[in-house]
């Protein structure tokens, strides 16, 4: 039983380490039985009271194509409106840590520090969803409040974990939710429900430096404090 306990770690943490936000995807869509088995896997995240808070909206071919041409029109135009606040400022580790992951993917696009227009592309590139074929909306009934919230970033986790065990390509986008009304008409989403972030799949394009890096991670020290 612990050699079989040792091997299932091993996968669990074979898959943590190789997964990352993919920058840059082939065209090829995903088979919709893949993305299924996905779907399956992530909807055995557990959550408060066993609510189950997340709703889904998927897009691929035409739906696609058509929620990248409404993130066009406002992306870079039009202001914010996402359903969450966003951060108003990093302080600290956090800042450090932003900062250092930012780095490294300005160093892996070949842009230098201080090129402004050339980050800006980058940056715009999110709302091309990195040329992915599929576009998953995450989104959980407002009333239910921050818990809720906590059990979708599970939900979010565990689904990455699918797509990479699956061979998927993935990268979670709060980008995408700063352009919630776009979303929330592309996906015909109630009112009732806040979105949370966007995330774009497909397969990877491994030729890509932009695909190439991968961030650190703080040592087990620095987030945890042991009691004994």
């Amino acid at each position: 039983m612990e050699h079989s306990g040792m091997e299932r770690a091993g996968v669990l943490q074979a898959l943590l380490d190789e997964r990352h936000s993919c920058r840059d995807f082939l065209p090829q869509t995903v088979p919709r039985e893949t993305i299924a088995r996905m779907l399956r896997m992530a909807q055995r995240t557990a959550s408060w009271c066993n609510t189950q808070p997340w709703r889904l909206f998927l897009g691929s071919g035409d739906s696609t194509r058509r929620l990248k041409e409404a993130l066009a029109q406002v992306a870079g135009r039009a202001p914010a409106e996402p359903d969450m606040p966003f951060p108003a400022a990093y302080e600290n580790e956090h800042l450090a840590r932003r900062r250092a992951a930012g780095f490294q993917l300005y160093a892996a696009a070949g842009i230098e520090k201080g090129d402004r227009q050339a980050s800006r592309a980058l940056s715009l590139k999110n709302f091309e969803l990195f040329g992915a074929p599929h576009c998953l909306v995450v989104a959980t009934p407002a009333y239910l409040g921050p818990y809720a919230l906590v059990d979708c970033g599970g939900w979010i986790a565990n689904f990455l974990l699918a797509a990479q065990a699956h061979g998927v390509a993935a990268i979670p986008q709060a980008a995408l939710a700063q352009h919630a009304p776009v979303l929330r008409r592309h996906f015909d989403i109630d009112p009732a429900l806040t979105i949370i972030c966007g995330i774009s799949l497909g397969f990877e394009r491994q030729s890509s430096p932009l695909n190439a890096y991968r961030t650190d991670r703080a040592p087990m020290e620095e987030v945890c404090a042991w009691h004994a």
